[in-house]
C-alpha cells in the first residue's frame, strides 16, 4: 500500500501590472497513516477472528452459506490490507495451528475421528522456507498422528508451490506408509506475528495461528 503526499513543486509568481486573484483554500484528503493502518488492521483481523471463533474448525460453517460468505468476505478485507507485502520470507517458517478451513478432506477426518475410537487433536501446518518442507499435520493424542510431507518452491512474493511426497499414519508402536497424491500451491494473502489467513488453488480458505510448540516427526 502506497503512501502519497501532495507538494506545490511550482514557485508563485505575481505580476507586476495585474492583481493575481487568490487561490481558493487547499483542502488535502486526510492522510493514511502507519498508525491509522495499525489500527484498520487490528479491527479487520479481530473480527475475523470472532467469527470463527465458535466454528468448530469449520465444521459449522460447511453448512451456513451465509456464515461462510461472511467468513471469505471477512477475509477478503484481510487480503486488501495484506495487498503488496511479502509472506513467503523466513516469517513463514513455522508450527501453524489450524483456527479455521473449508477443506473437505480435513473437516472429514476431523470429524469422523470418533469412528477409529479417538478424537483430532491439534491439526498443524509445519514449514521451513530453508529446507522447502511443508508437513500437513492431523495429531489424535496421546500417540496417534497423520501426516503428509511436501516439497515447496517459493513462486511470489505470496505464492508457494507444493508437491505432496509422502504420507504416514502412525500410531504408538506402528506405522502405515501411504503413497503420495497431488501437487498445487497457496497463497498467504495476510500474515502477522499471530496469524496466517491463506486461498489455495481450490479456493478453499484457511485461517490458522503460530502455535506455541515446534512440531517435529
Amino acid at each position: 500500500m502506497s503512501l502519497a503526499a501532495l507538494t506545490l513543486s511550482s514557485p508563485l509568481t505575481v505580476s507586476t501590472t495585474t492583481k493575481q486573484k487568490p487561490r481558493p483554500p487547499h483542502n488535502p484528503k486526510p492522510k493514511i497513516t502507519c498508525s491509522s493502518l495499525t489500527t484498520q488492521s487490528q479491527s479487520a483481523k479481530q473480527h475475523l477472528l470472532n467469527l470463527i471463533s465458535d466454528q468448530e474448525r469449520g465444521l459449522k460453517t460447511q453448512n451456513d452459506t451465509n456464515k461462510r460468505d461472511s467468513l471469505i468476505k471477512a477475509i477478503d478485507d484481510m487480503a486488501v490490507l495484506g495487498r503488496n507485502t511479502v509472506t513467503t520470507g523466513d516469517s513463514l517458517s513455522a508450527t501453524w495451528r489450524l483456527l479455521w478451513t473449508t477443506e473437505k478432506e480435513q473437516l472429514f477426518i476431523i470429524e469422523k475421528a470418533y469412528l477409529f475410537g479417538t478424537q483430532a487433536g491439534d491439526v498443524l501446518q509445519v514449514i521451513d522456507v530453508d529446507n522447502k518442507t511443508l508437513n500437513n499435520v492431523i495429531t489424535f493424542p496421546p500417540d496417534g498422528v497423520f501426516f503428509v510431507r511436501s516439497s515447496i518452491e517459493i513462486a511470489s512474493s505470496q505464492r508457494v508451490n507444493f508437491k505432496f511426497t509422502s504420507a504416514v499414519l502412525r500410531g504408538k508402536n506402528w506405522e502405515f506408509p501411504l503413497p503420495p497424491f497431488g501437487q498445487g500451491w497457496f497463497e498467504t494473502v495476510y500474515l502477522d506475528d499471530e496469524i496466517r489467513v491463506v486461498k489455495d488453488i481450490r479456493d478453499d480458505y484457511l485461517v490458522v495461528e503460530r502455535a506455541p510448540y515446534n512440531w517435529k516427526e
